[in-house]
């Protein structure tokens, strides 16, 4: 984890905010905000950590972990850059409900949520807006909890591939970062369900693989072993 000094951060962020608050009010949660990189497999936010810091996610690509009571990891979501990571804090004021970690080198900004929470008030639109970006980390997770609990492995590491593909990477062929104890993790099942699963896509055409690389071959195949699983 290092500072970085960067004149694109926040551009995102500043777009969509100066819809709503004044530049002098922007300027105010810059200023109280901490610029970070953290490397990959390095952890932003920790579950059970104190809710003091709202983080922005410039770039790179992060996941959700929650770690139960018997050690078992679950992730929860995957989400790609710019996006605000761990709004809900500003609602549900006590420890941290999940880790955020880095999938690969990110960069982020700490955003101290007493002065986020003082502009808010102040500003009933804005308060608004990003209790709605709040809200749509925790609609992915819903979904995905959803999809653990009514379908077949097949038809969860098919979700977890679609994902990967229309929200993360944005193409059918992608470098994937994410190891296959991470896939497992994602898809609620075992490693050895998601190696042979994808063994068995590819030697079915539906998918190809070399090394790292993987590309979707048949998306309306793999999109039907989603909605069927």
């Amino acid at each position: 984890m290092n500072l970085f000094n960067n004149k694109s951060e926040f551009k995102w962020l500043r777009r969509i905010s100066l819809r709503f608050i004044s530049r002098k009010d922007f300027d105010k949660i810059e200023k109280t905000s901490v610029r970070l990189t953290f490397k990959k497999g390095e952890t932003i936010l920790k579950q059970g950590g104190l809710s003091t810091h709202v983080a922005y996610l410039e770039k790179g690509i992060v996941k959700f972990n929650f770690e139960s009571e018997n050690n078992k990891n679950l992730i929860l979501s995957i989400v790609s850059a710019p996006k605000i990571l761990g709004g809900a804090n500003l609602f549900y004021k006590d420890n941290n409900l999940f880790s955020i970690v880095a999938i690969e080198d990110c960069e982020v900004v700490l955003i101290d949520s007493a002065t986020l929470l003082s502009v808010m008030k102040e500003n009933a639109k804005f308060s608004i807006m990003l209790f709605q970006l709040a809200s749509e980390m925790f609609k992915k997770s819903v979904l995905n909890f959803i999809s653990l609990a009514h379908k077949q492995k097949e038809g969860r590491i098919a979700d977890v591939l679609l994902h990967l593909s229309s929200e993360i990477y944005h193409n059918s062929a992608f470098l994937l970062h994410l190891t296959r104890k991470e896939l497992a993790e994602f898809a609620g099942c075992s490693t050895e369900n998601v190696i042979m699963t994808l063994s068995k896509w590819q030697n079915e055409g539906i998918i190809t693989m070399d090394g790292k690389q993987l590309e979707i071959i048949n998306l309306d195949k793999l999109k039907h072993i989603s909605k069927v699983g």
